[in-house]
């Protein structure tokens, strides 16, 4: 067939620049793009979504929403950066390594929702051992994640680059007030029954995120490290972008770096456990502008493209 049309909605966003520039280059694909005069034309933006054989939205959630509202070329498939769909029923959530079919789910779907970046690290955490019976779907839960500031879009790099001495700290966390728009999709595809508490944080570097879970094996009867470990390795055999570190629990333990797989899409998943103490902590480093965002929908997008040949 003649080479795919994709459109990118909002391709000078923080992940629309970024899927552009991983597109470059490609000889399997066309790229539309609209000039800045008609960006922000709705109309124009319109025509250029229902021209296309795949629409990839770098938008905010309402403008996002807007667009698929948009879509009347039933031919168009829709891949969405934003988080305005990821728990929305008869969308396929875009993370290829959820279990062995969905990647097919992918390929097969016209709506797809691009995983969050902190979901990312938690959902390849979680669900693996949630869907092997080794964490009870009531677990009390606690989620925490630093991310470069990147993560907080273009205002918020601007507000990192900009020259001059203004102050900013080299850590801050938020989400304070305890509800995160991430917990209802981690929640979800990590087939939870109860809320986890989900603590984030932006780090004074531009992007790479490090997400840790403990858990407490008192909690979790006749389950040891090893289990979790095993379970991991089994679910991520044969995975191209997810790699699972040997389990370690003697001896001094290595630093994690979450600046360690930037300009990847890579995720690593490592386990740090105290046998005296019965306690466990999973961990997740990869890139929030990679794995986390546009590196996914560019995995996303080739399984579409793989599809439609």
């Amino acid at each position: 067939m003649n080479q795919p049309l994709v459109f990118i909605d909002g391709d000078q966003g923080t992940t629309g620049l970024q899927i552009h520039a991983r597109l470059q280059g490609r000889q399997d694909l066309r790229l539309l793009t609209l000039p800045e005069t008609e960006r922000k034309d709705p109309a124009r933006r319109s025509e250029a979504i229902n021209s296309a054989d795949i629409a990839l939205l770098c938008l905010p959630d309402a403008a996002a929403r807007d667009a698929v509202a948009t879509v009347r070329n039933r031919a168009v498939r829709v891949i969405d950066a934003s988080s305005a769909h990821r728990t929305t029923p008869g969308w396929v959530y875009g993370l290829p390594e959820l279990d062995q079919q969905q990647a097919e789910r992918i390929a097969r779907a016209t709506r797809i929702s691009n995983p969050g970046c902190y979901p990312t690290g938690a959902i390849a955490l979680l669900r693996p051992l949630i869907a092997a019976g080794l964490l009870p779907t009531d677990y009390p839960l606690s989620i925490h994640a630093i991310s470069g500031y990147s993560g907080g879009g273009r205002a918020a790099v601007e507000r990192h680059e900009q020259p001059g001495d203004s102050y900013l700290p080299a850590l801050q966390l938020y989400g304070l007030e305890l509800a995160h728009k991430h917990v209802p999709e981690i929640q979800q595809h990590a087939g939870l029954a109860t809320r986890p508490v989900f603590i984030p944080g932006y780090g004074h570097y531009r992007q790479g995120i490090v997400l840790s879970i403990p858990l407490q094996l008192r909690l979790l009867p006749g389950v040891r490290a090893e289990h979790l470990q095993a379970c991991l390795e089994q679910h991520y055999q044969g995975a191209r972008h997810v790699q699972v570190m040997p389990l370690h629990q003697h001896g001094p333990a290595p630093t994690l770096d979450p600046q360690a797989l930037n300009d990847s899409n890579d995720l690593r998943l490592a386990l740090f456990a105290n046998p005296e103490h019965g306690q466990v902590l999973l961990t997740a480093v990869f890139d929030n502008l990679g794995k986390g965002a546009s590196g996914a929908a560019v995995q996303n997008l080739d399984l579409l493209l793989a599809g439609l040949n």
